[in-house]
């Protein structure tokens, strides 16, 4: 690229736009979470169906639990798209990937030579790990006010609650008759 090319401004804009939208996207959900889960369940899916060719001769590292290789790897990899788009799953998305990162070291020719296993692995930690941030301009939530008792302590609230009558357990101090 030349740096005396003269650039235009709405060459520019279009890219700086998607960049600006990927990150507001990507920043209110775990997006590193989901991409370690969903590229941990590609390795898990894809050896157990995978040949290796050297010159004339084929090396095929199929095994005999090559469905549930298959199995494991897509469900890390929906796992991986529903952190994505499905922020509220991420605690059973996280425990869910763990344990099929774990699962998957005697299934799946050792978590996919353990480079998915590491990055389903991850990608789970990571989503147990994430919380959403508080929205800017947000207050911390306030304690109930009471009222000031005498050296600043609080006074006795009137009732335990709002509804509390003389069948209730909360009438009279909180205190029940039995019989």
């Amino acid at each position: 690229m030349n740096p005396q090319a003269p650039v235009r401004a709405a060459d520019d804009a279009w890219l700086t736009a998607v960049y600006y939208r990927f990150h507001a996207w990507s920043g209110g959900r775990p997006f590193w979470a989901g991409l370690f889960t969903l590229i941990g369940g590609v390795p898990i899916a894809y050896f157990p169906y995978a040949d290796l060719r050297l010159g004339n001769v084929t090396i095929a590292m199929a095994t005999t639990a090559g469905s549930g290789s298959l199995i494991i790897g897509v469900l890390l990899i929906t796992l991986g798209l529903a952190l994505w788009f499905q922020q509220g799953i991420r605690v059973f998305a996280g425990v869910a990937s763990i344990l099929l990162a774990l699962v998957s070291l005697p299934v799946s020719n050792l978590g996919g030579f353990f480079l998915g296993f590491l990055f389903a692995l991850i990608g789970g930690a990571l989503a147990l790990a994430w919380v959403p941030g508080k929205p800017d301009g947000a207050e911390p939530a306030k304690a109930e006010q009471f009222t000031e008792g005498p050296l600043g302590v609080p006074g006795p609230r009137d009732t335990e609650t709002a509804y509390a009558t003389d069948t209730t357990a909360h009438a009279d101090g909180g205190r029940n008759s039995a019989g």
